[in-house]
């Protein structure tokens, strides 16, 4: 049964509205106050190590205190920042001394002087500060996929939270204590980068981290407005389903006008139905976007083939308008600078109408009445031009039979 002296020793430490503690020589937490627990979170008992809540650029002044406090007889006294249960680092000043066998620190915590001289805040800066305190607690706990983060001016995670830290595999807070430049000393270009963000400037960026794809917002972060500098708040936002769908979406886009082209070169397809001689045939309504593709397509056509004749079939053609008709004259123009005739066939009186309202110059055109007058022309011609060619061709004498 424990004895009268350890009970009350424990009510003490229990109802004590002092930050007392007793640490091992290496500064482990052996035993806290209640006001401790409540001050610094329940983390500090259990052989926690106090370097671990200490502010890193601390550490070795908490170090050197417990290393002569252990080697002296006097009590030492030091000033250290330590985070406390919300993940903010805690200015505080550290009384230490050692127990009779040097086996155990003995130690009290008091807010620092310069943080208790502070003017106290009214009642009503007091209630909006509580109010802003819900509105990020709210906005991290229901906001997905959101993540919510800060940076003191050392890069340290003083704040860590949002619905989406699980989807990255992490826990809330995880990072709380942990330097950023840490984190990433694989990778000397990204610290670089984040030790910019100290510069007031406000920033947005996309990557990838995590498994996930992520759209940031960096927002520097001072103790009064026009000051230093002396933090950076992150607002994380998970955009990898809005990606996934945009890259689908993109995808079908591209089938999409993939299938229009298809559907373009069928409508308008370009027939060698004779050597030498391309047929177009057009049909349905013709633009002038339509018009320029073909020409472009057209011309390519008679170049690769080395066409003598083509033929524009206009017979599934109903109506142009006059910037089309003006485009198909200047196509024959095209098609003769080549060195191949043009022909259009199977004009309709409304088509006709409309080419000689334009008042061009239609009298090098030459026209056929349908496809198959068309045709026939480019064939009686190309036999007449080979036949005027073997008749200017001198015939060769034979050569003797041996």
């Amino acid at each position: 049964m424990e004895s009268a002296p350890s009970a009350l020793l424990g009510e003490l430490f229990a109802r004590s509205p002092d930050l007392l503690f007793i640490a091992s020589p290496e500064g482990a937490l052996l035993h806290g106050s209640g006001a401790l627990r409540e001050a610094l979170g329940p983390g500090v008992e259990g052989g926690a190590p106090l370097a671990d809540i200490a502010h890193p650029d601390d550490r070795a002044a908490l170090s050197a205190a417990l290393s002569a406090v252990l080697q002296g007889d006097a009590p030492v006294s030091f000033s250290v920042r330590l985070r406390d249960g919300r993940g903010a680092y805690r200015p505080m000043s550290c009384s230490v001394s050692r127990s009779s066998d040097r086996g155990a620190v003995f130690g009290s915590l008091r807010d620092a002087p310069a943080a208790a001289a502070a003017t106290p805040m009214t009642d009503e800066e007091l209630n909006t500060l509580r109010l802003k305190a819900r509105i990020l607690d709210g906005i991290a706990e229901h906001v997905d996929p959101l993540t919510i983060w800060a940076l003191d001016r050392d890069g340290i995670y003083v704040y860590h939270d949002g619905k989406a830290v699980a989807k990255a595999g992490l826990k809330p807070g995880q990072y709380l204590g942990c330097s950023v430049y840490d984190l990433y000393a694989t990778s000397p270009e990204a610290a670089d980068d984040m030790r910019k963000w100290y510069d007031g400037q406000v920033r947005r960026g996309r990557g990838e981290a995590h498994g996930a794809d992520w759209d940031t917002w960096l927002v520097p972060l001072r103790s009064e407005p026009g000051g230093r500098v002396d933090g950076v708040l992150g607002i994380s936002l998970d955009v990898s389903e809005s990606r996934l769908v945009e890259k689908e979406l993109r995808i079908q886009l591209d089938q999409i006008a993939a299938q229009q082209r298809v559907i373009r070169d069928l409508s308008t397809p370009i027939i060698e139905v004779w050597d030498g001689v391309l047929t177009l045939p057009m049909v349905g309504t013709v633009d002038s976007v339509r018009t320029a593709e073909v020409m472009d397509s057209l011309l390519a056509q008679i170049v690769e083939k080395r066409a003598r004749f083509a033929i524009l079939d206009l017979t599934g053609v109903e109506v142009v308008d006059t910037r089309v008709a003006s485009h198909l004259v200047q196509l024959i123009t095209a098609i003769r600078l080549l060195g191949a005739d043009g022909i259009v066939a199977g004009i309709k009186p409304t088509v006709a109408q409309t080419m000689v309202a334009l008042g061009l110059d239609l009298s090098q055109l030459n026209t056929q009445r349908n496809l198959r007058a068309a045709l026939n022309y480019a064939i009686r011609a190309m036999t007449s031009a080979q036949g005027a060619s073997s008749a200017a061709s001198p015939a060769l004498p034979r050569k003797p039979a041996p």
